[in-house]
Formats: structure tokens, C-alpha cells, sequence
């Protein structure tokens, strides 16, 4: 059989199996869904891919969005011509219904949509007519758009999760995958694979017990170099990771060399890679920040990097020539005030592209979601992530509170009738079980003291004869009290209050408060709290840092209401974050969010995040079962579990659109001379600088 025929059938099967696995879904007695926060949705960030050339003067009218503004793209790549159409499939569509001059626009980049990752092809072809005066975007002027997943369904399904720049090597795609569980807590599961677009088969380059980030391949596929981390794992850091340049033979990830300890090298041209065949070299004078450099595939005397420069807050392109020592700026003369992350050059060194926010200005569709599906990786249980946070379900799954800082909102579902029920501070909600339109949370500041002021407060959303519902203080002592959580017959609530100096929980009455009654459920000089409620009554699961006051790592406890059979129900390992348990329907599993994974992407690479690390997790009760159920770069938090299956499908708001509401990560306006990353780059003469 032909190559090409075969790839077409590969592709094929794909489709088909894409479809029957459509099919399955479907919602059965057990079927349920869970609902979470990230701290950077498709909303916040909308990232698509842009290109500015580089030998003309930067300005509004030369820059062009590559990418089609659907979800999120980037990381982008350049791919060489001449190496990716024999390829891919429809070649008779490509080859026919397309005018080959001038020539197209080619990507691959990393994308998310219809709920799961994957990496694209794109190829832009324009029409022979000159652009208008004026146009910034591709989709504007082109002929016909040719889109492909590079890879298939069966695999971007076991291999949901691609935070790095990807790379095209003769036949091979190069790119990172947390698919993998190491099978150690608080290791992360990031690892470079490789396959091949003729066959479909994938190897693994990184070493069992090895995290590799940021693959970056000579221009002859040779070698790969990427930022790695060993076997002592990850320590925690949420700014720069430390790892260290390993270089290895793309093809199957032998010959594996560590050419230096946490920064860049320049690799010999020539002859073996070793320790002491490389030359440690700074290119980037001091006094501003510079982040994930890429070299210019066809010139070797320039590269491209992002800077953060004092004078801004925004990190922008910028070229710096090698043999003049100075930079030339490109996107501050486009976009001034927007963040521009991971350069890319051509492979004729004419282009460089990068990704930023789009914004609702340069998107036709502008649309934002309340509910954003993801692929669920188990069975008849669907997930999505909210545009909120602290999300809840009523018991009847037909609305859901959250909170939109600083006041607290309730929506239909379907997105329809968002009213705010509480104007101030909060965090946390969750619904009466029994009384209808009751929800609970807490009001005032966050991550405070003990002493501080903090209440837990019930509002009846259905009481709005005045214009805003009516709410009841249950706590009054003045001082920190919070994450409420009521007790199946709705009759109690179990809270953590810092009364005693420290954050303890307690129980009181649903209706009346402490006033009506008060029982102390644990006592101890450390901090136990985001406690829930198991459905049958007998359990409260908790989050505590009781195995190190104060050291800011919580584990996950359960204990009965009447303050018995204390256990341990997961730790995230040394030094690791579990928090916000909360109870399947039936009972027998929690869903929660932890850093067991470690960190899945360098954070400099990204916009900021408090912890980059979070994500969604589910397990039985007994400790079996772990399931991760999220592999993104965002922090994902505060999951709750709902009584009925949704349907899988995105949900929008009515208005609306991408905000582009981030900011560059905040440690960086703390270390003004820091070089921030190791970050690999290679340049044609198999060279690594950072």
C-alpha cells in the first residue's frame, strides 16, 4: 500500500473513532459532572498566533494573525516547506483547489478546542489581490484555509496535553506531553516524545523519573536540547524553575549529555557533545529581563527573544544582532501595552511570529464562555471549567453560584439570568441541600489571619424584593470564619474558624449560627480547613497543614461530625498542596486539587499564575483510583461535584468577550538584573545560547 494511502486510512480511522466515541457519550444512572476554576481561561488569555517581517519597519498595518481565533493557540513554529506537505493527507485538495503563488502562510502550533488539546498544521493561502489598507488579519484576504490535527484522534487522546513549542524534523513532530503519570507524588509528568507523521508511531525521548521542557532541535534534526529537572524532583518553585540544558540524538534520545548546570551553552559544530566541549556565552547585556530565545534558522548573527525592559510592564519581541551587540524593536510599535511570549523565526529568516491576547477588537466572533467543556478522561462524567470562581451546583443542578470578586453571582445553566446576590468581598458558596435558594459563603479578605474579620453569611437568592437578596449573618465573634459547608439534612453547617487563634472547624446551626449552638469538631496549633460534607453524613473531609504548621503544605483529612476516626485520606508528597475536597454524589469518591503532578511548564513561559501547578483530581475514598482529570497550564482550583451529567458542550455568556485580563509574573518587578529561564535555543550551527 502507499504511503499516502496509508496515512489517509490512519486518519480516517481516526475520524471514525472520533465519531463512535461521540456516540458513547451519553448520560446513564450514574452519569455526573464536575465544575471548576482556572486561574486563566480561554477568556482571560485568547491567545492567537501573529507574525510581523522582519526586514520591513515594524508597524500596525505589516502585522498578521496567522491563527483563526478559535480557542487558544500558540507556541507557534515554522515549519520548512519543503519537509511537511509530502506529509500530510488530502494532498489532491491541497495541490488543486489552491494557487501555489504566492506561497501560503505555514504553522504548526499548539491549540485547544473541542475540549482537548491538540498540535495543528495551518496552511493560509491568499488571494493574488493586495491586502487592504489596513488589515491585520489573515482570515481576511485569504483563499482557503488548510487545517490539520498533526496528530490523530487515538493519539491526542492519549496524549492530551502539549504545553511547549512543537517542532517539525524531516518526518518527526517533537513536542512535550504530561499524558505519562511518573507514579511519584510531586513529580512532574512533562516529557518529550516524538512521532512520526508517516506511521503514527511515538517514542518517548525523556528518561523515566526526568522532567524536559522547552525542546528546542538543530536545524538538521539531529539533536534536541530541552530544560530538564532528575530525579530529585520538583522542588516547588513557582518563578524559575532550575533545571539544566541536556542535549540528546532526536531520532530516539540516546547519547544524552548535560551540557550545563541552569542556564545556556554554545554546543561544538563539529565532532562529540560533552561537559567540556561546550562554551558557556551571555549574549543579553544586563539590566532587563529576557525569556525564550529562538534562533534565526537561516542567520546565524541574530535571534529573536521576548524582553521585559524596565520602562514597561509588558514583555515585547525583539531582535538582538550577535555581531553588534543591540536590539532592534518590533512589537512595542505595534502593541505597546499587550504581552508577546515565545518568538519564532522562519526558516528564511524574513518573519518572526509570537503569540498574544487577541482581544475583542481584532475578533470578529467575540464571544466568552461561562462553561468551558474539557475532555473528560473518565467515563460518563463531564467537565468543565467555569468562568468564576468557587463554583457550586444547586441540589437540583439547574443553577450555580459563584463567586466574581469581589461579590457573589448565581446563573441558570444555560448561562441565562447572571444577577449578582451579594455585592462585597467573598469566597466560597455552596447550596442548601433542603432549603431552596439558600446559598452559604464567606465574606471578607482572603488568606487572612485568624483574628481577622471574616463571616459566614446565607443568602436567600429567590428574596430579592428590594432589588438584592437578603442575607443573614451566622457568625458574629469577629473573627475569621469560613468555608462553610451544610450537612445533608441541611440542618447543621461545619465551618473553620480562627476563634482560638488558630483555624479550627466547627459546627454550628443552619439557621440560627453559633447563636444556636456550637460544637468544636478539631483543636490543635495548625490550620484546618475548605471542609465538605459527604452525602450520607458520616464523613467530613478537610484540608490541613497539621503535618507542618505553617509550612503552607496541606494534606487531606476526614473525620466524623462527632469528631471520631480521624485519617489521612491523600498527601501530595513532601512539601505538597491538596486542597478543597469535595464528595461524588454516591458518596464513595472527592474530587480536589493538588500539585501531585508537580509543575507541568516552565512558568516564565506563560503569564502570571499564584501557583502554576494546580490541577483537578479524583479518587476513592480508601486512597485508590487517582485520576488526574486536567493537564493544563493554568491553575485549577475549588471543584465541586454535581448530582446529574451536563451535556458536553461549551456554554456562552449572552454578551461578552475575551478580556485579555492578565498580567507578566509579578516576582519579576522583585529581581530587575535576573536572567529568567534556561530555556534551550539552537541555531544552524548547532548551537545553544540563553
Amino acid at each position: 500500500m502507499k504511503p499516502k494511502m496509508t496515512l489517509r486510512l490512519s486518519f480516517l480511522l481516526n475520524f471514525l473513532l472520533h465519531l463512535l466515541y461521540a456516540a458513547a457519550e451519553h448520560e446513564s444512572p450514574t452519569s455526573t459532572s464536575i465544575i471548576f476554576a482556572s486561574l486563566g481561561s480561554r477568556s482571560d488569555n485568547a491567545f492567537d498566533i501573529f507574525q510581523l517581517p522582519i526586514l520591513d519597519p515594524p508597524s500596525i498595518t505589516n502585522e498578521i494573525k496567522i491563527t483563526d481565533g478559535q480557542s487558544l493557540n500558540y507556541n507557534g513554529h515554522f515549519p520548512s516547506p519543503s519537509s511537511i506537505l509530502s506529509l500530510l493527507p488530502n494532498q489532491t485538495l491541497i495541490h488543486t483547489r489552491v494557487r501555489p503563488d504566492p506561497p501560503p502562510f505555514e504553522l504548526i502550533y499548539v491549540t485547544e478546542r473541542n475540549g482537548t488539546w491538540n498540535i495543528y498544521y495551518d496552511a493560509v493561502y491568499h488571494y493574488d489581490t493586495p491586502r487592504s489598507t489596513g488589515s491585520r488579519s489573515a482570515l481576511e484576504d485569504l483563499t482557503i484555509r488548510v487545517q490539520i490535527p498533526l496528530l490523530g484522534f487515538v493519539q491526542s487522546e492519549n496524549r492530551i496535553s502539549f504545553k511547549d513549542k512543537p517542532t517539525l524534523s524531516r518526518e518527526y513532530l517533537v513536542y512535550v506531553s504530561t499524558h505519562e503519570d511518573t507514579g511519584e507524588p510531586r513529580t512532574s509528568w512533562a516529557a518529550v516524545y516524538s512521532t512520526d507523521l508517516k506511521t503514527g508511531s511515538t517514542r518517548r525521548l525523556t528518561p523515566t523519573g526526568v522532567a524536559d521542557f522547552s525542546p528546542a532541535v538543530t536545524p538538521s534534526g539531529t539533536w534536541t536540547a530541552v530544560a530538564s529537572y532528575g530525579a530529585e524532583g520538583w522542588d516547588g518553585d513557582v518563578e524559575e524553575l532550575s533545571t539544566d540544558i541536556y542535549v540528546f540524538l532526536t531520532r530516539d534520545g540516546t547519547q544524552r549529555v548535560k551540557v550545563v548546570e541552569h542556564g545556556g551553552a554554545t554546543l561544538p559544530s563539529e565532532g562529540p557533545v560533552s561537559t567540556e566541549s561546550v562554551v558557556v556565552e551571555r549574549v543579553t547585556p544586563p539590566g532587563l529581563h529576557a525569556f525564550t530565545p529562538a534562533t534565526s534558522p537561516g542567520n546565524e548573527n541574530f535571534i529573536a527573544v521576548a524582553t521585559r525592559r524596565p520602562s514597561s510592564k509588558f514583555r515585547h519581541i525583539e531582535l538582538f544582532d550577535l555581531v553588534k551587540n543591540e536590539f532592534k524593536e518590533l512589537t512595542r510599535h505595534v502593541s505597546p501595552q499587550t504581552h508577546h511570549f515565545n518568538p519564532f523565526i522562519s526558516p528564511d529568516s524574513t518573519r518572526v511570529g509570537y503569540h498574544k491576547c487577541r482581544g475583542e477588537s481584532n475578533e470578529r466572533k467575540s464571544t466568552q464562555l461561562l462553561l468551558e467543556n474539557l475532555r473528560s478522561p473518565v467515563t460518563d462524567l463531564s467537565l468543565f471549567r467555569i468562568d468564576g470562581s468557587f463554583p457550586s451546583f444547586s441540589p437540583a443542578d439547574d443553577r450555580i453560584a459563584f463567586v466574581d470578586f469581589p461579590g457573589v453571582y448565581v446563573v441558570n445553566r444555560d448561562g441565562s439570568n447572571r444577577r449578582q446576590i451579594y455585592p462585597e468581598s467573598a469566597f466560597s458558596t455552596v447550596w442548601d441541600p433542603v432549603r431552596k435558594g439558600i446559598v452559604y459563603t464567606s465574606t471578607g479578605p482572603t488568606f487572612a489571619e485568624p483574628t481577622t474579620e471574616v463571616d459566614v453569611i446565607s443568602i436567600n437568592v429567590d428574596d430579592d424584593h428590594y432589588g438584592q437578596p437578603s442575607f443573614k449573618k451566622l457568625t458574629t465573634n469577629g473573627e475569621n470564619n469560613a468555608f462553610p459547608y451544610p450537612s445533608p439534612d441541611g440542618k447543621r453547617v461545619v465551618f473553620r474558624s480562627g476563634r482560638s487563634g488558630y483555624k479550627n472547624l466547627y459546627i454550628m446551626d443552619a439557621i440560627d449560627g453559633e447563636k444556636g449552638g456550637l460544637q468544636r469538631l478539631t483543636e490543635g496549633p495548625w490550620s484546618d480547613t475548605m471542609c465538605s460534607w459527604s452525602p450520607d453524613g458520616n464523613w467530613i473531609a478537610f484540608a490541613s497543614d497539621r503535618g507542618n504548621p505553617g509550612s503552607g503544605s496541606f494534606e487531606l483529612y476526614m473525620i466524623h461530625p462527632n469528631g471520631t476516626g480521624l485519617r489521612k485520606l491523600f498527601r501530595s508528597g513532601s512539601g505538597g498542596r491538596a486542597n478543597h475536597p469535595s464528595f461524588s454524589p454516591d458518596g464513595k469518591s472527592i474530587v480536589f486539587t493538588s500539585d501531585y503532578a508537580g509543575v507541568s511548564a516552565e512558568p516564565i513561559s506563560h503569564p502570571h499564575q499564584y501557583q502554576p501547578y494546580g490541577e483537578i483530581f479524583t479518587m476513592k475514598l480508601d486512597g485508590s483510583d487517582l485520576k488526574r482529570l486536567t493537564h493544563n497550564s493554568f491553575e485549577d482550583g475549588t471543584p465541586a461535584w454535581g448530582h446529574m451529567y451536563i451535556k458536553p458542550l461549551d456554554v456562552e455568556w449572552l454578551k461578552g468577550g475575551p478580556r485579555c485580563s492578565f498580567e507578566d509574573c509579578h516576582w519579576l518587578n522583585e529581581i530587575p538584573n535576573h536572567g529568567a529561564g534556561t530555556t534551550p535555543l539552537v541555531s544552524p550551527k548547532t548551537q545553544c545560547r540563553a
